[in-house]
Formats: structure tokens, C-alpha cells, sequence
């Protein structure tokens, strides 16, 4: 007898969509953020020490960059409309501030991104190569630019600042220019920028280094020593090397965004911990089950003061738990479940960590594996690469879910640090009152089949091109002799060629 209304609960399956779409997109964008400034670096290379290979790399990972940027185009032109209709209360509420990072974003960001691309797609041979090599790098400016602004308006909604509340209209304004450089400035903005970039940049690594040893061991396997070598065996390191500087600086920025959502957002982090009740010396649990709020939390090998030392530097700092934090709340803003869903994100914080430094540490393992001039010659360890390619993929995802059902009960989580702060709102007050239950489902069901078609048709694109590979390179030495007597099996372009193939 429940399950009609709860199917039909627009809050519920507002948030539903919003989830999934959001996951959806999620999915593309690391990828653009952390491969097009290495593709920009590839061409740099290639201009600076005038191997040919590099020029291959960086045609054959454009490819990979374009089919990724348009698909995260397609899925990203919905976000912005939820917020107009599934979530007009909120907008009403708070759409004076959340819309100007946004503006930013599409007038400069994504217009940048969009002209220098379509420059850089036809501007082979026609550009010169300095000037070709440019504009990949304003690419990647303003793939990182539009990545600033988005991550401006999430971090507003995760600590509002430079925001009062006008009594008039009973709306969110900006406190001028003053209050749009502290939006800008926000200190969970900048340790967030630097986490989402670092872990684009592993996610974009991991991509590289899958593919690269996945050809790799094809090319052994076709005795192109030459190929394998001088062209997946170095991309190989440079996927490798990548994922590991990124994976270092990945857990250093997420190690400080943790210490300030530790003091903003209390309550999600005593749920990442599973901490019920606040103590000195907190430690960081390995698996828990059950729930604070019922008292059946039960904690699976908890290593004593490493929590408190993520949240504060100091191994035996205090630190608060889930149930103070729910006092805390209820005594500042009334009744009310203040507590996130513990299990999610309990789990979701760890395997966004776990999944992370296993990405890591198979870099590490790439770079250890090709040391000396070797190369991976298993067809095992080149299946293991493309499979394993999609951890990051995963890591951030989770690591996305962590952050937005981490803040409930709240869409704008209230600013503790202002002791008479009126900026916050519950996710249930954000919802629309008109869009009926009913419209939200058709839209959700709607867009969830769109997204899941876009999705196989760039899994299919994605799978068709790196099949396809590259033009084999031939040794330079070698080359001359082959051109005198045809064309040899060593320079045709591997794999079936495909009709819509890029011609640059």
C-alpha cells in the first residue's frame, strides 16, 4: 500500500533523476579535464623534441578527447534545466548567486572551450604548428576555467559565503562585489578545485596507461618491436608517471578538503567514520554496519587517532560524532533528522579512497613492469589494463555521491561559523511545488533511457577508435627501404578501418 505513494513522491524521484543524470555526466567529465591538457603536453613534446611519435600519441588521444567532449556536452544541457523546473524553490531562493558562477561558465568557459577545440580539430596544416599546439592549451585552460566555476557554485552550496538575505523578497542575494569575490574565495572551493583536478588527471593517466599496454602487448605479440617500444612502452610511462604525481597530489588536497568539511559539515564526516559519539584520538574504521541513530553502529577494525589526525593534524584532537552533531542542529534550527544516510556515505568515502590508491599503485606497478627498456608482452596484463582503466572512472563517482548525500538533510548546508546565518535551505524545501510527481517520472524515465542510449553509443566509439589504433610507426632507418618496395603490413593503420574515421 506504500509503494504508489513513495514511487510518486516528487521529492524522492526529483532527487532520483537528479542523481542519476548527474552520475551520468559525471562519468565524462574527469576524462576532458585531465586529457586535454595532456594531450596539449603531447603535441608540446612533439614540437619540442621532433618525434614523430608523440604526434601520433597526441592524434590518436585527441580523437579519444573529442568523442568524450561531446558526449559530456550532450548529458551536461539537462543539469542546468532541473534546476528550473524539478528545483525551482531552490532557484527562486538562491538563484541571484548560484547562477553567476554558472553564467561564467558558459559565457567564458565553455565558448572557450568550444572555439579553440573546433580550431584545433580543423587546424591541422593549416595553423602553424605553434599556433596549432596553442590552442589545445586554451582547450585545457578552459576545461579547468569551467571545472572553477561549477566547483564555485557546488562549494557555495556545501558553505555559503558573501550571501545575505534580502527580508523584501525573502531571497539570497550576493553582498555585492565584495560578496561574489568571497563566493570566489571560498576555502573549500580551492581545496576542491585542486581534488577534482588532481583526480581527473589520474582518471586521464589510467585511460593512457590502459590503452598503452593493451597495444602494447599486441605489438609484441606481432613482432613490432618498433611500435611497441618507441610508442606504447612510452606512453605507457607517461600514463604511469601521470597517475602517480596525480595520485599524490589527489590524496594531499583531498586530505585538506577533508579538514574543512570536517568543520563545516561535522555531521558528514562522523558518518564517513561511522563516530557516533565525540571523543579524543577518533579512529578510522575499516568496515562498520548498523546506525548511530538506533545504537546498532558495530565497528570491523577501527586503527586508533588516524581520524582525528585527517579531520585536525593532531592524533589525539577531539573530535565530534554523529549524535552531538544532531543535537547541535536540532538546537540551532529545531527538529528535525539532521543525520545523512550513514551507510552510503560510510561506504562511498571508502571506496573512493580504496579504489584511488589501487590506481595508484598500478601506475606504480606499469612504471616497475617497463623499467630497464622492457616491454609487457602479456596478453593477460593487457586485458588487466583496459579493466582496471575504469577504476578512477569509478572512485570519482563515488567519491561525487559522498559529497552530495553526505550534506543531507540540506540542499545549502547552513554556515556554522555565523552564529545568526539565514542562508540554508532542506533539500525538501527545494523541491517545486507545481511540477507534478507524475512529470518528474515521465522526465526521469525519459532522460535515464536517453542517457543509457548516449551512454553504449560513447562506449561504442570510444571501444571502436582505440581498437582501430594508430598508422604502425616503422623505424626511421628502416622507413626509406619500405616506401621503395610498397606498402608493407608495418605502415598500415591497425585494425579495421572505420568509416567515420577522424581525418586530421
Amino acid at each position: 500500500m506504500t509503494l504508489a505513494p513513495m514511487a510518486l513522491d516528487s521529492l524522492d524521484l526529483a532527487r532520483w533523476q537528479f542523481g542519476i543524470t548527474t552520475v551520468y555526466h559525471f562519468i565524462l567529465v574527469p576524462l576532458t579535464i585531465g586529457l586535454s591538457p595532456l594531450v596539449a603536453l603531447m603535441e608540446t613534446l612533439y614540437l619540442r623534441t621532433g618525434n614523430e611519435q608523440w604526434k601520433v600519441a597526441t592524434k590518436f588521444f585527441g580523437k579519444i578527447l573529442l568523442i568524450n567532449f561531446a558526449l559530456g556536452v550532450a548529458t551536461g544541457i539537462v543539469q542546468e534545466f532541473q534546476f528550473g523546473m524539478n528545483w525551482s524553490e531552490y532557484s527562486r531562493f538562491v538563484g541571484n548567486i548560484f547562477g553567476a558562477p554558472l553564467a561564467f561558465e558558459a559565457l567564458l568557459a565553455f565558448f572557450m572551450e568550444s572555439t579553440f577545440l573546433g580550431l584545433w580539430i580543423f587546424g591541422w596544416d593549416r595553423l602553424s604548428p605553434k599556433l596549432h599546439n596553442l590552442c589545445m592549451w586554451m582547450v585545457a585552460l578552459g576545461t579547468n576555467v569551467s571545472a572553477f566555476f561549477i566547483l564555485a557554485a557546488n562549494s557555495w552550496m556545501q558553505n555559503p559565503m558573501g550571501a545575505v538575505l534580502n527580508p523584501e523578497t525573502g531571497r539570497a542575494e550576493l553582498d555585492g562585489v565584495g560578496g561574489f569575490l568571497k563566493v570566489l574565495g571560498n576555502p573549500l572551493l580551492w581545496t576542491t578545485l585542486a581534488h577534482t583536478i588532481s583526480a581527473s588527471f589520474l582518471v586521464a593517466g589510467a585511460v593512457i596507461l590502459g590503452v598503452a599496454v593493451w597495444w602494447m602487448t599486441r605489438a609484441v605479440r606481432a613482432g613490432q618491436d618498433f611500435e611497441a617500444r618507441e610508442l606504447w612502452r612510452r606512453l605507457t610511462r607517461f600514463g604511469a608517471v601521470t597517475m602517480i604525481i596525480s595520485g599524490l597530489l589527489c590524496t594531499a588536497s583531498g586530505h585538506a578538503q577533508g579538514q574543512i568539511i570536517a568543520e563545516v559539515q561535522p555531521a558528514k564526516m562522523a558518518a564517513a567514520e561511522m563516530l557516533c559519539e565525540t571523543r579524543e584520538g577518533a579512529g578510522f574504521t575499516v568496515a562498520a554496519f548498523g546506525s548511530c541513530a538506533d545504537g546498532t553502529a558495530s565497528h570491523i577494525l577501527t586503527i586508533p587517532n588516524v581520524y582525528s589526525f585527517m579531520a585536525t593534524n593532531d592524533p589525539h584532537a577531539e573530535v565530534m560524532g554523529l549524535n552531538d552533531a544532531q543535537a547541535m542542529y536540532e538546537q540551532r534550527f529545531g527538529p528535525g533528522d539532521y543525520t545523512p544516510n550513514e551507510m552510503i556515505t560510510f561506504w562511498t568515502f571508502r571506496l573512493m579512497i580504496g579504489l584511488g590508491m589501487i590506481s595508484m599503485a598500478i601506475g606504480a606497478l606499469a612504471l616497475w613492469l617497463t623499467r630497464r627498456d622492457r616491454l609487457i608482452g602479456s596478453p593477460a596484463l593487457g586485458k588487466a589494463a583496459l579493466w582496471t582503466m575504469w577504476l578512477p572512472f569509478i572512485a570519482s563517482s563515488f567519491g561525487w555521491i559522498f559529497t552530495e548525500m553526505g550534506r543531507q538533510p540540506w540542499v545549502i548546508v547552513p554556515n556554522l561559523a555565523d552564529p545568526v546565518s539565514q542562508i540554508y535551505m532542506r533539500t525538501a524545501d527545494g523541491v517545486s511545488t507545481v511540477v507534478s510527481s507524475g512529470t518528474v517520472l515521465a522526465s526521469m524515465v525519459l532522460f535515464t533511457l536517453l542517457y543509457a542510449t548516449l551512454g553504449v553509443i560513447w562506449f561504442y566509439l570510444l571501444r571502436r577508435y582505440i581498437r582501430e589504433g594508430v598508422r604502425t610507426p616503422v623505424d626511421p632507418k628502416t622507413a626509406s627501404g619500405a616506401q621503395a618496395s610498397g606498402p608493407s603490413e608495418s605502415t598500415r593503420t591497425a585494425g579495421a578501418p572505420a568509416l567515420l574515421s577522424f581525418q586530421y
